[in-house]
């Protein structure tokens, strides 16, 4: 099989709006508000883990700003206790495949991911309906740098 064979039209779409809105000068941020705007995209999802509400909002008001309508959901969404999942598990549990399904609802074009754990990334990756892209990876021991351990001599 060729090569470019791998990629449908929407695919060459994508790339091509992202080579489009390459600029040394922008952050990864402004990357995807590039991005969102070539490509005609009204409605952004922030899916995040609790621990960056902070930081969710933060990125909700900038990406308003931009002219977006902006649709956020954290990671307890609809505090499901583990135990339902997992017998003998304690707490509640991370959702996302109902934040995925939540961003869906609403009609989200392009859904930003951050921070949510590893296994539960994937899951909402796989049950988006819309484009992801990730924006925060989380990382607790790098404080969510994870190249530093690459640059390091560490390993």
């Amino acid at each position: 099989m060729d090569d470019k064979d791998l990629y449908s039209r929407k695919d060459i779409s994508i790339m091509k709006s992202a080579a489009d809105t390459l600029n040394r000068n922008n952050d990864r941020i402004q990357e995807i508000i590039e991005y969102a705007k070539i490509s005609n995209i009204k409605t952004i999802g922030i899916a995040h883990c609790t621990t960056f509400n902070k930081e969710a909002k933060q990125l909700r008001t900038l990406l308003e700003i931009e002219g977006f309508t902006v649709e956020q959901v954290n990671c307890k969404l609809g505090k499901i206790p583990f135990s339902d999942l997992v017998p003998n598990y304690k707490g509640i549990t991370c959702n996302p495949a109902g934040q995925a399904h939540y961003l869906e609802e609403k009609n989200t074009e392009l859904n930003i991911m951050m921070g949510l754990c590893l296994g539960h990334d994937m899951i909402f990756n796989a049950k988006s309906k819309a484009l992801v892209t990730p924006l925060l990876v989380k990382d607790r021991k790098l404080n969510h740098h994870s190249i530093k351990k690459l640059n390091s001599s560490d390993f």
